[in-house]
This record gives C-alpha cells, structure tokens and sequence, in this order.
C-alpha cells in the first residue's frame, strides 16, 4: 500500500513537473502571452484598490446619512416624549407603566414625516440614575432592585449610558442579536429627556439591516464589473499586443526560411509605420545577403572550377618534366656532386608538387561535394598497420618510437582510401612535431562507433591553435622545419574525409606537452554518431620508454595512452544528442585547454 501511494504521488509529482515546464516555455517563447498576463495583473491590483475605496466611500456615506436621519429622528422623538411627560413625575407616579404608555405612544404615533429616512426603529426608555443592570438606591425602585425601564435596554452598552446620565447626546454603533442567533449592525442614539421631575434616558436602536444589504449589493456589483474590466482589457491588451507581434512572427518565419536557404523569402509590407519600415530594411538587409551569396557562389565555384583546371592542366607538364627528372636520377651516378644533389632535389621537389597536385585535386572535389565513397568492412587495426608502414621513412629518419595498441578488434563499414589517408596524415603531424618523443596509437570499439587516438609528447599547441590546426595551409610555426614535406592541406582533407563518412576528426594539445588526435566513426555507414569509445583528453602525459621503430601492443605496456571509456565513467567523448558532430568531451573545460571540436571550434 505504502509503495502504491509513492508510486501515486511520484506520478503526480511528474505531472506538475511536466506542466510547470510546459507553462514555463510558453512564457519565455510567447511575448503576446506575457504582455496580456502582466496587463491582467496590474489591472488586477489597480482594480482592486479602486473596488477598496469606492467601498469604503459609500459605505461612509451610507453611515453618514443613516446617521443624520436617526439624530432628525432622536430629535423628533424627544420632543414628543418631552410634552407627554411634562407633567408626569417618575418617581411618584407608576414609572413602570409611566415609561410603557410613553413609549407605546411614541412607536405607534409615527413620530412625524422625517420619520421614513431614519427608517425602522426600537425605542428604550430607563428611568433610573445608575448603569443598567445595577442596584439602585434613589427613585421608585426598592433598594435591591434594577432600575425602571423599557424596551430592550440590555442591548444598550454602558459606554453609551455615561455620557447621557451626564445629559449629553451620544450615538454608537453596536452589534445586537436578532432571530436565528445572527448579530444586527445596529445605530443607537442615546439623550436626555426633560420630565416634571428627573430626567428619563431614551435610546433609539436603529437596525443596519437595509444599509448591510446595500452594501452587499454594491460589493457583488464591483466584484462584477472589475472581473468584466479585467476581462475587457485582457481582450484589448491581446488584441493590441497582437498586432505588434504578429509582424515579428511573420518576420521571424521569413528568416528561417532565409536562413534554410530559401533566399527569395521577403517581409510584406503594409502601410508606412514603424513595423513597415522594419519590413523594408529586412527586405533591403536580405536582398544584399542574396546578392552577396551569389556572389560567394559564383566566385566559389570560378575558384573551384580554376583549381581543377589549373591541377589537370598541370598534370602534362608535370610528367613530361618527372620523366626527365628520373632520367637524370637514374645517371646520378655519372654526375659531379652538383648536379646529383640538383637531381636529386629535383626529384624531391617534383614529389611534393605531385602531392600538393593532388591534394589540390581532392579538395577542390569535397568543396564541390562530388567525392564519392566506396565502403567497405574491414578492421580498422589493418588500417592502421598498413599506414604506419608508409610513414616508416618519417620513423626511421627522426628515430621516433611508433606505439601500435591494436590488442582490440575494430570493425566498421568505411572508405578505407580514405580512412588510411586521415591516419596517415596524423602519423606524419605527430611524427613531425614530436621531437623523437614516443608516437602512440590505440584503436577501440564499441556498439556503434570505432576510434582511433594519434598521440604525441612533442611541443604541443598553444591556447587557441588546437581549433585552428584543421585550416588550410595553417602552420603553428611557419619557421619550423617540416621532414613530411606537407602541404598544409592535409588536415583540411581529413577533416572532410571524416565528415564525409558521418564521422568526427578532432584535436587536444597542450604546449611542451603534445597533442592528441581522434578520428571517430559509425560502425554501420549512416548511423548518427552520439558518443566516442575513447575520450580526447588523455589521462596522463607521461611518454613511454621504447626503442626507435614501429611496435605494436606488447610494446605499449604502461604508455600514456587513454583507456577505453569504460575504465574512467566520468569521461565521455563526443556526446551529442543532437547529432551534429561536435562530440566533446565532458572532461573537457577552462582547465582542459586545446579541445576542440572536429568543426575546428575551440571549447
């Protein structure tokens, strides 16, 4: 039972969560909705203090008239009294029924014509000299006994009663019983009255009863029409507010749909008001960009189109001047000193133009988006093997050890062309700026993504170049000497090649301490990636001991290279539930420098 109520009131507890959200990001995305609630409010309060003062004024005025009428009417009745009882002696006479007769004459006479003002009324007539419902030792009553009196004169207060005794008009306002046990707002008005021989106190009780429903009426009356105000300047506070936000929605909906690509989208226009000029600039604003792009687009594709040209035209020359170059190569031998060293710098120099050739050739084709992609499933590992094989030259001349953790099968459907060029790549970047340090390498897997780490204990890159390394011909250091004989091109391809394939490209570093690499892909061509199996940042930056060479896993025992995911929970690389291939790091941040995105942004 006790697990049933949880369960109910987890339950009810989402609900409202859900509807608390749901109302919160209506208010933050509806302008109309806010200007129409805070209008409401605002009258509501301004509504309300008003409703206060009205009730409180008529609600004085109606007390003052009451008032005013009851002293006409106390007036009116005491001067009746006064000539009834002019020869009259309380004390002699039966007081009793002296102040019965008097006061049946003074109710039944009708007390004149100011009378109907005053309205109904109760009369009390008391005869004696002390507080009501005390002993009293003078007049007609025995000693013992209360005082004479008529009429309900327990309602009238001892408050009331002082002043009269002292012949003084007094008035008061009281609560007194009626029928069912529900207290009446009463007026009594209390005064002397003039007989033969003492004075008589006589109270007239006035009933709030009419002025009590008066004022009901006149509250449901205001409660009625501050809830019909507010819901008439709710209705003109969203009408008006919607003719202000409906331009900027419809300005809004035009820019998505500039902003998707649909550049012939423009504002109408109506009239010559503040929301009619808006339109015109925005149409005049997204004219420019129109043109602007077209522009972009046609010099983009002049670019392109003059790149492929210039590349093929330059593939005759560059055979015909290869061949002779080999020739000369291949007499070498015969040559002095000078003209073999021009050889074979010839020869050198020719390889590099064949490269940036092509490299030129390939990213004049992704910029066009006609490369094409032949996947296939193979085991990233010999991927890996086959491009460390064609940088052993790079390992060779700068004695760098080359650290292969391929103990974990990797496979994925992917263009191995391409997959072997991005690693390659890598391996020459970290080759050639690793200063003979410890390259290390690790290949992982998991449901549905492979990764591969490049890894370095060079000199690293400084704040700010770890999002630029994949611009085109971008160098951290123009100076520096480069053994690979790169083009400058050869991130930029990579990061295409990977992008091409649904994949992420991205890069850490730190200065004196290295950088890191990661290239990761979708197992199964198509699939959205969402996180890495191996993080970006490593763990430590330790460089392992190894000889010089290329060796695989026994090799890599105890190197700096980062666990699988699974070994450190905290770390997980490239989440990214909306797929659009930035996959950072959760370890990354403002103490984490250098990460970047395989977008080239820096975080």
């Amino acid at each position: 039972m006790a697990d049933r109520v949880s369960g109910l009131r987890r339950r009810l507890e989402l609900a409202l969560a859900e509807r608390v959200g749901a109302v919160r990001v209506l208010w933050r995305r509806s302008m109309q909705l806010r200007v129409v609630l805070s209008t409401v409010a605002m009258s509501s309060v301004v509504v309300l203090v008003l409703g206060l003062v009205l009730q409180t004024q008529i609600a004085d005025r109606l007390l003052q008239g009451k008032q005013q009428a009851a002293l006409v009417q106390a007036d009116i009745s005491r001067g009746n009294l006064e000539r009834d009882l002019a020869r009259v002696d309380p004390d002699r006479d039966g007081t009793q029924s002296t102040l019965d007769e008097a006061l049946d004459r003074l109710t039944s006479s009708g007390a004149g014509s100011d009378s109907r003002d005053a309205g109904a009324f109760e009369a009390v007539l008391v005869a004696g000299t002390e507080p009501l419902g005390s002993t009293s030792t003078t007049g007609a009553a025995m000693p013992g006994q209360a005082d004479p009196s008529s009429g309900p004169a327990d309602v009238v207060p001892p408050q009331l009663r002082d002043p009269v005794l002292k012949g003084f008009l007094a008035t008061k306002y009281v609560t007194v019983p009626a029928a069912g046990g529900a207290g009446v707002p009463a007026l009594i008005v209390g005064q002397p009255v003039r007989t033969a021989g003492r004075n008589l106190q006589l109270y007239l009780i006035f009933p709030l009863s009419a002025e009590q429903r008066t004022l009901a009426l006149i509250q449901s009356t205001l409660a009625l029409a501050g809830l019909a105000l507010l819901g008439l300047l709710a209705g003109i506070s969203s009408i008006v507010t919607r003719q202000v936000v409906r331009p900027v929605r419809q300005a809004a909906d035009v820019a998505e749909r500039f902003a998707d690509g649909h550049l012939d989208e423009r504002m109408p226009v109506y009239g010559d008001d503040e929301v009619a000029r808006l339109a015109e600039s925005y149409n005049e604003m997204a004219a420019s960009i129109q043109q602007q792009i077209h522009q972009l687009e046609e010099f983009g594709a002049l670019q392109r189109r003059f790149t492929s040209d210039v590349s093929h035209e330059l593939r005759t020359p560059l055979t015909t001047v290869r061949m002779a170059a080999e020739v000369l190569h291949d007499q070498a031998e015969d040559l002095d000193a000078v003209a073999r060293r021009s050889a074979q710098l010839l020869v050198d120099e020719l390889d590099r133009f064949e490269s940036l050739l092509g490299d030129l050739l390939e990213i004049s084709r992704l910029d066009a988006g006609v490369a094409e992609l032949a996947v296939e499933r193979v085991d990233l590992r010999d991927i890996v093997r086959r491009s460390a094989e064609t940088v052993r030259h790079l390992v060779d001349a700068t004695a760098t050890p080359l650290l292969l953790d391929l103990t974990e099968p990797a496979e994925a459907e992917v263009d191995p062309r391409r997959v072997e060029r991005i690693l390659r790549n890598l391996l020459a970047n970290a080759l050639d700026h690793g200063e003979s340090r410890p390259v290390e390498v690790r290949v992982a897997a998991d449901e549905h993504a492979v990764a591969v780490v490049v890894r370095d204990h060079g000199i690293g890159l400084k704040p700010g170049e770890a999002g630029l390394v994949f611009n085109r011909f971008w160098r951290a250091d123009p100076s520096r000497q480069r053994r690979s004989g790169g083009t400058g091109l050869g991130l930029a391809i990579s990061l295409e090649d990977a992008r091409l394939q649904g994949g992420w490209l991205q890069a850490w570093g730190e200065t004196d301490h290295g950088s890191v690499f990661r290239l990761t892909l979708p197992r199964t061509a198509g699939d959205l990636l969402r996180t890495s199996p191996l993080p970006l940042i490593p763990v430590t930056g330790a460089p392992a001991d190894a000889e010089p060479g290329i060796h695989e896993a026994a090799a890599t025992t105890g190197t700096a290279l980062p666990p699988p995911t699974g070994e450190i929970p905290a770390t997980r690389a490239g989440d990214d539930e909306a797929g659009d291939g930035d996959g950072r790091d959760d370890t990354a941040g403002p103490d984490r420098p250098g990460a970047v995105s395989g977008r080239g942004e820096a975080w």
